[in-house]
C-alpha cells in the first residue's frame, strides 16, 4: 500500500469514528505510522485530507450501490451498516461540522450527493421501468433518514426504511 493510500485509509477511520474536528494531525500522524512532514506532504493541509477521505469514500459507496432495485438499494444500506456501523453519513457530519464553510469539503460533499440523487434516480427508473421524480426524491430521503436514524434507533432503522420503499414502489405499478 502506498503512503497516500495508506495516509487516506488512516484519516477515514479517524474522521469516521472521531469527527473532523476532534482529528488533530498528530493524531494522524501517528496512526497512519508517519512524520508530520511526510503527513503534510501527502495530505497537504487537513481539509485537503477529509476531501481525499470523502472522494475514496465515494468511490466505495458508489460501486456498493451498482444495483436495479430499490429493494437492493436498501439491502446495500443493510449490509453497510452491518459492516461499516452507524454513525450516519460522514458527508453531512463533515460538512456540518465546518458549516459549510470549507470548501474542499463542501465541494466533495456537494458532487457526491448530486452523484448519489442522480444514481437513486437511475435505480428507480430501472425498477419502475420509466423515471418518476417525486419517486426518486421520496426513496432518497428514505434512505437518508434511515441511515441517521440509525444512530440512535439502531439498524433496524434500515429495515423500516426499505418496508416503506417497498410500499411506495407497489404503488407506483399500480
Amino acid at each position: 500500500m502506498d503512503t497516500t493510500t495508506k495516509l487516506t485509509a488512516a484519516a477515514e477511520r479517524l474522521f469516521d469514528r472521531h469527527g473532523y474536528t476532534a482529528t488533530g494531525m498528530d493524531r494522524l500522524t501517528r496512526a497512519a505510522g508517519m512524520s508530520s512532514r511526510t503527513l503534510y506532504k501527502h495530505a497537504g493541509n487537513k481539509a485537503q485530507l477529509m476531501a481525499r477521505v470523502l472522494a475514496a469514500r465515494d468511490r466505495r459507496f458508489m460501486a456498493r450501490i451498482e444495483v436495479e432495485s430499490v429493494d437492493a438499494l436498501f439491502a446495500v444500506l443493510e449490509d453497510w451498516v452491518r459492516d461499516e456501523g452507524v454513525r450516519g453519513c460522514l458527508f453531512l457530519r463533515s460538512l456540518a461540522e465546518t458549516g459549510g464553510d470549507t470548501p474542499e469539503i463542501a465541494g466533495a460533499v456537494a458532487r457526491h450527493k448530486a452523484a448519489f440523487h442522480q444514481r437513486v434516480g437511475g435505480i428507480v427508473g430501472a425498477d419502475l421501468g420509466h423515471d418518476d421524480p417525486a419517486l426518486t426524491e421520496q426513496v432518497l430521503v428514505l434512505f437518508e433518514g434511515a441511515t441517521h436514524a440509525a444512530i440512535y434507533r439502531g439498524a433496524g432503522s434500515v429495515s423500516a426504511a426499505r418496508a416503506a420503499a417497498a410500499t411506495l414502489m407497489a404503488l407506483a405499478r399500480t
